[in-house]
């Protein structure tokens, strides 16, 4: 086809598809092509290309033109001519159809039946071989978009890290459910806006909802082929647009009003948003993958490869990894990053298998590699809440406690021993007696602060709250993988019976396991993050690996038994407990102290019998019940004003034993008694005064006294 469009040369900035008002800038980067394209489409049959034409101007390996009187709404693609020569490293087929990466919004979905591969899948050369047929049919076409929003008085939060809960959610799952959203809004942004959710955010004490994906990704053809879906959507097409499924309005561009629409309503509520990001690994995959984006626009440059070049170097199982070290992806990462922060309006990110972005040279790990100090440098994101979950499949990828400032990481030390030591496991005292505080051991020699740590007991990948207390072992049957997937070590313990029960004794003492947990997280130092559902008792039914389950077994259940209300209601006493305890917000480690002219040192550890923990208690196996002091007039930072901090002091009780063990109480000091605040052994008990001596803790149980402080709350 040839264009007949008056085309400018334009602008090598901003890459992608920019409208000005009067028509729009194209501007692609890549270092191997020889010619690039523009394909435009027809909005009623998007398969059907309307007209094509070259960016004629070439600045710094950037092909750009302008087209004037081009408007929102229109469809396009790319087609980057260059060599094909994979054993090189170079992919480049005009044939097919191309996602440009800075799209700002996408239209339509891969379909597998169409030639999406660049090359024959019956050659017995494979991917040596090009293939030749168009793929435009099969490929999501881009969206000129217009930046207009009205986004009134929207600003940033900025909630401080001590104030921050987070809560893991999926835009789909949170809202398929609830009977308070419009059934036209389930499952969509609109949705997730909703007064019937941000109330329910609102009632728990939310501050933050952290989203599973929500940049444009593709479903797996292993997957459509099973009639399953990639529902989580670990697997992403395109870093600036927001995926189009979970928009309620199906027109080209309409998810970009809408995602904003919903973070606008979020912020109204005191709530800021942070993405679930994904720029380690695209939905291309491996050698064999499709050619959808960044494969046929500068293979070599977007992608780490071995040095033969045809293969991957591959950290993260997908099959391929993004190269963060090439100085053009880290741009892309960033670029890609201050968008959603600028123009999108969120408020932090969270990173998938993070230590992709620090592997540097000849793919180690780096911290102070350069996509680190470029966004440690950016006076946009270094602003942000910046959360990696620390760890890759290559070598040397488990990396908790190795991220530089001012990165927070999800700590799955922390994970793992709270789960030990409430499942009853030997050799677990130091071990939870450090995550419970902030998990010094790990942070505190880089000299970075306590809320460096996510704590968390379940997240999204992995078993619910109520299914880590109910199985013992996976049951992922409904994958298609014959149970072969997901991981086998969980650390979970079923109470006894597997599954489901009628026994009135192993459901009691379920629900104190799940109080337990929560109680713990919402009492440790750190930051608290729990998953969309678990305040609930929401169970997969012991699916560990529900990436692919988009029916009722992902999305949370919104029909409360009177068992399910009371641990929604126990959940929010935690949270709003937090919130009024300086002592759980602490921007220090602790040192074991007194501080200042303080009654009670800032952290003092007991055995059972009253007497402080020595050095050998630590050491034994069998200690499983412990008790800590937290010395409300022992911080030692001042507030905003300057002013020295003083809250309540609490004393936790922790019995992970199966038996009962009776505790000596120590003594609250001068000038006040001690309160029983809460006992997960009977979560209806709290706020009632309790004479000195002993306090007898059922087996598997916690409980916390509270000394009111001499004034009002404070903030550390």
């Amino acid at each position: 086809m040839s264009g007949k469009r008056e085309v400018w040369p334009g602008k090598p900035w901003p890459r992608g598809a920019t409208f000005d008002g009067a028509g729009t800038n194209f501007a692609v980067y890549s270092q191997v092509a020889t010619r690039v394209e523009v394909c435009l489409f027809d909005r009623a049959d998007p398969a059907k290309e309307l007209e094509r034409f070259d960016l004629p101007s070439t600045t710094e390996f950037v092909w750009h033109g302008y087209v004037p009187d081009l408007e929102p709404g229109t469809l396009y693609g790319l087609r980057v001519h260059g060599p094909y020569e994979p054993e090189k490293g170079h992919r480049c087929n005009p044939h097919k159809l191309l996602v440009d990466p800075y799209a700002k919004a996408l239209y339509g979905a891969v379909d597998w039946k169409q030639p999406v591969f660049g090359y024959p899948l019956e050659h017995k050369s494979k991917d040596l071989m090009r293939d030749e047929r168009d793929s435009a049919p099969g490929v999501p076409k881009g969206v000129v978009v217009s930046d207009f929003f009205d986004w009134g008085n929207d600003r940033r939060l900025d909630i401080p890290w001590r104030k921050t809960v987070i809560y893991e959610a999926h835009v789909r799952g949170l809202t398929m459910r609830h009977p308070g959203v419009p059934e036209h809004l389930r499952g969509t942004y609109a949705g997730l806006g909703s007064p019937a959710i941000i109330e329910h955010l609102q009632k728990l004490g939310i501050t933050a909802v952290e989203f599973l994906p929500v940049q444009e990704f593709a479903d797996d053809s292993f997957l459509n082929d099973k009639g399953l879906t990639n529902y989580w959507g670990y697997s992403t097409l395109n870093y600036f647009s927001p995926e189009q499924r979970y928009a309620s309005r199906k027109t080209p561009g309409g998810a970009v009003a809408e995602f904003k629409s919903m973070v606008k309503s979020l912020h109204a509520a005191g709530i800021e948003v942070i993405l679930d990001v994904v720029y380690n690994h695209t939905c291309e995959g491996n050698h064999l993958g499709p050619t959808l984006s960044f494969k046929g626009i500068d293979n070599a440059s977007y992608y780490w490869t071995m040095p033969e070049a045809r293969h991957y170097l591959d950290f993260t199982g997908c099959g391929n990894s993004l190269n963060a070290s090439n100085p053009q992806t880290a741009r892309f990462i960033v670029d890609s990053l201050r968008y959603w922060v600028e123009e999108m309006h969120v408020d932090g990110f969270r990173f998938d298998l993070a230590t992709v972005l620090g592997r540097v040279g000849k793919g180690g790990y780096d911290p102070n590699a350069p996509i680190f100090q470029i966004i440690n440098q950016d006076p946009v994101l270094s602003r942000v809440k910046l959360i990696a979950e620390p760890w890759d499949v290559g070598l040397g990828g488990y990396q908790v406690g190795g991220f530089p400032s001012p990165w927070h990481e999800w700590n799955g030390k922390y994970r793992d021993a709270l789960r030990k030591y409430w499942k009853g496991d030997e050799n677990q005292a130091a071990e939870v007696g450090y995550r419970l505080t902030g998990s010094a051991d790990l942070f505190a020699a880089a000299r970075r602060r306590p809320q460096a740590s996510i704590n968390f007991v379940t997240a999204h990948d992995g078993f619910t709250l109520h299914d880590l207390v109910t199985y013992s072992s996976k049951h992922n049957e409904a994958n298609g993988e014959h149970n072969r997937d997901g991981a086998d070590d969980n650390q979970a313990w079923n109470c006894g019976v597997e599954g489901e029960t009628d026994n009135k004794d192993i459901i009691a003492l379920r629900e104190r396991q799940k109080r337990n947990l929560l109680a713990s997280l919402f009492l440790s130092t750190g930051v608290p993050m729990i998953v969309a559902g678990d305040e609930m008792g929401r169970t997969q039914q012991g699916n560990n690996n529900a990436y692919c389950q988009d029916n009722e077994l992902s999305w949370v259940d919104w029909n409360l038994d009177p068992r399910r209300q009371d641990l929604l209601e126990f959940t929010r006493r935690l949270i709003h407990f937090r919130d009024g305890q300086p002592v759980l917000q602490r921007r220090r480690f602790f040192q074991g102290e007194h501080l200042w002219d303080s009654e009670h040192k800032d952290l003092a550890w007991f055995r059972p019998d009253g007497t402080e923990m020595s050095a050998e208690d630590w050491q034994k196996p069998f200690v499983r019940s412990l008790a800590f002091l937290l010395g409300g007039d022992a911080i030692p930072t001042a507030d905003e004003r300057g002013q020295r901090v003083s809250g309540d002091s609490l004393l936790v009780l922790l019995n992970a034993h199966h038996d009962t063990v009776t505790f000596t109480v120590p003594p609250p000091g001068e000038g006040g008694a001690w309160r029983l605040e809460l006992y997960t052994a009977d979560d209806k008990r709290g706020d009632e005064e309790m004479k000195p001596g002993k306090f007898a803790m059922l087996g598997r149980s916690l409980a916390v006294f509270r000394k009111p402080g001499p004034g009002p709350n404070g903030a550390p």
